[in-house]
């Protein structure tokens, strides 16, 4: 039993021939016959009988067509609440980002939908391995997520927008002696010592070709993936580390230089599942990290 059935049954109780609700429901009178027969099949006593030329509703019939009055309001009602809450531009958004785009982004997200009448965020961190993040979207209406650009794609089970082609640049102490060069290259820094992320995670294949570009072992003294923690450690001589340009914060002892003979570059995306985005307030939080991203990207172009 389905609702095109109990609608056909109720159409046919007060237009009285099957050829008469084939005609208003814009079908053939075939098709009609067909979904009664389905419907007959579900039910232990007959719901039509003949009188003459004409198929007419039994007892049990009518009851069912009467019921079928409820049930079609009760769709009505449903598909409207349904619509409203799609529609609805406050409506709570849900967004998990790893910890250097949550720092960046989360805040310029909660200024941007500060207003009245905007989504409702909830924000969460979650550092996890590359792999685990389109996993995420089942808990969460949008995850940020970083892989390395020569890295393959997102699995076709998640939608994907790119905020940000972020460099990857290399940080040293103040006052190293590689800070006098304006750029780097493996060979350069081959032969120091060096804090990683873990195994696992999107920078380490990054590392992982400096070391096949210099053709040499890094020395990895330290793994570590929060960046705050990171620079902390380069700033006290800890080792040379990678840092992405734009989402960490600068830090006095610190000194960036870009990288050259290597892709040193990570994407940072937004996957979602695609019905996630049927929703306005989704849609509109998507749109916010969008203009936020931009705001960081031209930003640098602009220093």
């Amino acid at each position: 039993m389905d609702e095109r059935q109990l609608r056909i049954l109720r159409e046919l109780g007060e237009l009285g021939s099957v050829t008469a609700v084939a005609d208003a429901l814009l079908v053939t009178p075939s098709a009609i016959s067909q979904q009664l027969r389905l419907l007959q099949r579900s039910m232990p006593v007959p719901l039509t009988e003949r009188q003459g030329r004409r198929l007419v509703l039994t007892d049990a019939g009518q009851a069912l067509a009467g019921a079928a009055i409820e049930v079609e309001s009760a769709m009505a009602k449903a598909r409207h609440i349904v619509d409203a809450y799609v529609d609805r531009p406050d409506g709570s958004v849900s967004v998990a980002a790893f910890h250097s785009a949550a720092a960046t982004l989360f805040p310029l997200l909660l200024k941007g939908l500060a207003g009245p009448g905007s989504p409702r965020l909830a924000l969460a961190d979650e550092d996890v391995e590359q792999e685990q993040f389109p996993r995420l979207t089942r808990d969460y209406d949008l995850v940020l997520a970083h892989r390395l650009a020569p890295a393959p794609g997102w699995p076709g089970t998640v939608a994907v927008t790119t905020l940000l082609r972020e460099p990857l640049d290399v940080a040293l102490p103040a006052g190293h002696p590689l800070t006098a060069l304006p750029r780097l290259r493996p060979g350069d820094v081959a032969d120091q010592p060096w804090i990683t992320v873990h195994d696992g995670f999107p920078l380490m294949a990054t590392v992982e070709a400096i070391a096949t570009a210099a053709n040499r072992r890094l020395d990895i003294v330290h793994r570590i993936n929060e960046f705050t923690v990171v620079a902390e450690a380069v700033a006290a001589g800890g080792g040379l580390a990678l840092m992405p340009r734009w989402t960490t914060r600068p830090h006095p002892g610190v000194v960036l230089r870009p990288l050259s003979g290597v892709h040193a570059r990570r994407h940072i995306d937004v996957l979602h599942r695609p019905e996630r985005t049927a929703r306005r307030a989704v849609r509109t939080v998507l749109t916010e990290l969008h203009r936020a991203a931009a705001a960081i990207r031209d930003g640098d172009a602009a220093g």
